[in-house]
């Protein structure tokens, strides 16, 4: 006779209650985060006309606008606005089209980094796009930046959504600044948090990211001044020394390290040097007076993300007023000397970088973050969003999937229609997985293009059918192809 069995009661207990795995928390910061972008990355209009005069959606005006006869005329700073009486320029909002400057490699849009951040935010509300006169000084746009990040913490703070997202944080804190900068837009935020109005905003800054910042400077702003000197030189190229020479925005990016090479000596550009190669005397030493103000000082919580492996300009002469500019820098010994080989000749380095900013430039701190992508694509490309992400989120950052370490992408920034040119691929021994295409930017244009062997390098020759914007982008199988932005324009030349 078997025993009845006896009822699972534990097991009945277990299945009745109710379970149910908890949601996962959302892995969104309590901070309020600013982003900064770089020259010619705000939409400006004319307050007088409401014209847009930079940032058209269109490549028939950005055709125009470097070609037309006066198709830059109202960016050029007024002898008003260089003595502060601004207005008749205002910046609208950050670039959402892709734009195009000659040595500048193409502008990308900031839709992207723009969405990135909001992603990782508690709101959309505490995201702030500072779009800015890119055309001022940096230290006129810090002020503004200063005062616009205090009024942007302090709104966040009394949000709704900052009060729910400082429940799911470790610490529990209240909200404070990140910002997130590129280029030009980094320099501004390190004026704004150790030179500016606001005290205390620096105490209230978790974080700065950097994307491709010239801290020191770049070779390629000589470049823009001097562009035309003796000789004629395409309208856009032209076009843009004539604006630039008005701009202090553009004189606050010159290099401030050791890159004139006089043979046995190397030494920093001085303002004389500046005016012999063809910029403003005055607005060069308002910038090396701002230079001295912010060497040495540091970023609260700064992650550098630094482009490399692209073939940059990194040191120059100066013969008879003309600027020849190199793909290679000197260095200096901890004791301020310059390093030289057993003939006594300077050592000359080439540490590459993102194709406008060289490496050592945009890399003042060791926390940095290598990426083989252009100046442009620095704030676009899928891995620098990626490291984005991390930052915002405060995870231990052991970097981003990259492109290949040592690829680099050599193009002319002006091409003209109907004539071929040449693409350059760097650091690929064999085109064996590697696809080169370019596309015309909102336009009907796309396809591949032959890669071949050429003198250890893989080169392509590429001819585009008309004028407008194109991109060209080179994937070596990596998670973030390397892209630029190309511009086709009749070749009419400028004599000055």
């Amino acid at each position: 006779m078997t025993e009845p069995s006896q009822p699972d009661t534990a097991g009945r207990r277990l299945a009745e209650r109710p379970h149910r795995l908890p949601g996962l928390s959302p892995n969104t910061t309590q901070d309020a985060v600013v982003v900064v972008p770089g020259i010619m990355g705000s939409e400006l209009y004319d307050t007088e006309s409401g014209d847009v005069v930079w940032g058209l959606a269109s490549a028939g005006w950005l055709l125009k606008a470097w070609t037309a006869p006066r198709g830059l005329r109202a960016l050029h700073l007024t002898p008003d606005e260089r003595e502060g009486r601004l207005g008749r320029i205002r910046a609208r909002r950050l670039l959402r089209t892709p734009a195009w400057s000659p040595f500048l490699r193409g502008i990308e849009p900031y839709n992207d980094l723009v969405a990135t951040v909001t992603r990782s935010v508690a709101d959309p509300a505490a995201v702030l796009p500072f779009a800015y006169d890119w055309r001022l000084s940096v230290a006129t746009n810090a002020r503004f930046l200063a005062e616009a990040a205090r009024e942007h913490l302090e709104r966040w703070r009394l949000h709704p959504a900052h009060v729910l997202a400082r429940k799911h944080r470790v610490d529990e804190r209240e909200g404070r600044l990140v910002f997130v900068a590129h280029s030009m837009g980094g320099l501004l935020t390190l004026a704004a948090l150790t030179d500016g109005p606001d005290g205390d905003l620096a105490a209230d800054t978790r974080g700065v990211l950097t994307l491709g910042t010239p801290f020191q400077g770049a070779v390629a702003a000589a470049a823009i001044l001097n562009t035309g000197q003796g000789t004629p030189v395409p309208l856009p190229h032209g076009r843009l020394r004539r604006l630039a020479y008005t701009m202090p925005g553009l004189h606050d990016l010159l290099p401030t390290f050791p890159c004139l090479d006089e043979g046995l000596n190397i030494r920093r550009l001085s303002p004389p040097d500046i005016a012999d190669l063809g910029g403003d005397k005055d607005l060069a030493v308002d910038s090396q007076t701002l230079h001295d103000t912010l060497r040495g000082r540091a970023l609260p919580g700064h992650r550098a993300l630094v482009g490399i492996s692209q073939p940059t300009l990194q040191s120059l002469t100066i013969r008879q007023g003309v600027v020849t500019a190199s793909e290679h820098c000197y260095r200096e010994h901890s004791d301020g000397e310059l390093m030289r080989d057993e003939t006594g000749a300077p050592r000359r380095f080439d540490v590459g970088g993102d194709g406008t900013v060289h490496k050592e430039s945009a890399s003042p701190i060791r926390a940095t973050v290598p990426l083989a992508l252009q100046h442009g694509a620095l704030a676009k490309g899928e891995a620098a969003l990626e490291a984005v992400t991390s930052f915002l989120e405060e995870d231990e950052h052991l970097g981003p999937a990259q492109a290949g370490a040592r690829v680099g992408l050599e193009i002319p920034d002006l091409v003209a229609p109907g004539t071929p040119w040449t693409v350059r691929v760097r650091g690929v021994d064999s085109p064996a997985g590697v696809d080169l295409a370019v596309e015309e930017v909102g336009g009907a244009f796309a396809g591949p293009a032959r890669l071949y062997g050429d003198d250890d390098q893989l080169a392509a020759r590429v001819t585009v059918p008309a004028p407008g914007l194109y991109r060209v982008t080179l994937d070596t199988g990596d998670p973030t192809p390397l892209t630029q932005l190309v511009l086709a324009a009749p070749d009419e030349r400028d004599d000055g």
